[in-house]
């Protein structure tokens, strides 16, 4: 697999070799034996070029649409949309506009400004998804971005995207954090975006984290929030917004209370922001519950619950 040969050079004789068991090509596939790479034998029967357009804006675009004909444009189309849902994007595949759940250029105008550079340095993306953000980090300048997702359908988005851009030092693993934690790595910059509130022990999360960044490195975490004081911290009685893996919701005061118990400090509140129907909503890419469905259609300040 040439693709994992280029992260193994990118990650051998460094700060981050001891993660190298994770990137062989035996320990990859031996996740979910494989499949999420099946779409990539599926998707070069339709398109035998890689991509000599690339850019890695607020679209993700992946060659254009003069590269292909119309009929292998109509086929990749389809395909395309039998890997949904397309939660994070948007995208365009050779000229295909995957309009995704998620505006994702919208939360990374809020936040690319407030964190530290990314030019050169080395990132980890926990729950990256099918890797929108990991190319947006490659647009800053970042030398590597790892990313750490086990759900097979994301993952198969990620690689078909990746089969016609494999020089691209963006590379999404089929793992979950707590696979990877037993061991210690240099990361300079940890991201963990919408994930500490799927987990059962939030503080474990940050303790893992933590063992993934350089001593100066920098975590960038993005979570929900709820109003309350210091010590205050909501555990739905079910669900949350319709979504039954929702176990612990801070207030800010609490989140800032978790992050210096695990021994993180010059803590900063970059961005408070209410997700909207603009940002999150149902499309032909992903057409499954969404944002509106989780929320009070009388009070857009409450959830369905």
């Amino acid at each position: 697999m040439e693709f994992l040969d280029r992260l193994m050079d990118k990650i051998s004789n460094n700060e981050l070799s001891a993660f190298k068991c994770f990137a062989s090509p035996a320990k990859f596939t031996q996740v979910g034996q494989g499949r999420f790479l099946a779409p990539q034998k599926e998707l070069r029967e339709v398109v035998r070029v890689n991509a000599s357009h690339r850019s890695f804006g607020d679209l993700i675009e992946v060659g254009s649409r003069d590269e292909i004909d119309e009929p292998a444009s109509a086929n990749l189309c389809n395909r395309l949309l039998k890997l949904n849902p397309w939660r994070k994007g948007p995208y365009s595949l050779f000229g295909v506009h995957i309009d995704s759940e998620w505006q994702c250029q919208m939360k990374w105008a809020r936040l690319k400004n407030h964190i530290q550079p990314l030019r050169s340095r080395r990132v980890l993306d926990v729950g990256s998804g099918n890797g929108y953000y990991g190319f947006r980090m490659l647009d800053e300048g970042a030398d590597l971005v790892v990313g750490l997702e086990p759900h097979v359908p994301y993952l198969s988005q990620f690689w078909a995207i990746k089969l016609f851009i494999p020089e691209a030092d963006n590379y999404v693993l089929p793992y979950r954090l707590e696979d990877i934690a037993s061991k210690r790595y240099s990361f300079d910059t940890v991201f963990s975006m919408g994930v500490i509130y799927h987990r059962r022990s939030p503080l474990d999360h940050l303790l893992q984290l933590k063992k993934c960044l350089a001593p100066s490195g920098e975590l960038v975490l993005e979570t929900l929030f709820i109003e309350g004081s210091r010590g205050y911290c909501l555990t739905p009685d079910h669900k949350y917004a319709r979504m039954n893996n929702v176990w612990f919701i801070p207030s800010i005061g609490t989140l800032e209370q978790w992050l210096k118990r695990c021994g993180y400090s010059n803590i900063n509140i970059v961005d408070i922001s209410t997700t909207n129907k603009l940002e999150q909503r149902k499309t032909e890419w992903m057409t499954y519950e969404s944002l509106e469905d989780g929320i009070d259609e009388r009070d857009n300040t409450r959830t369905i619950e």
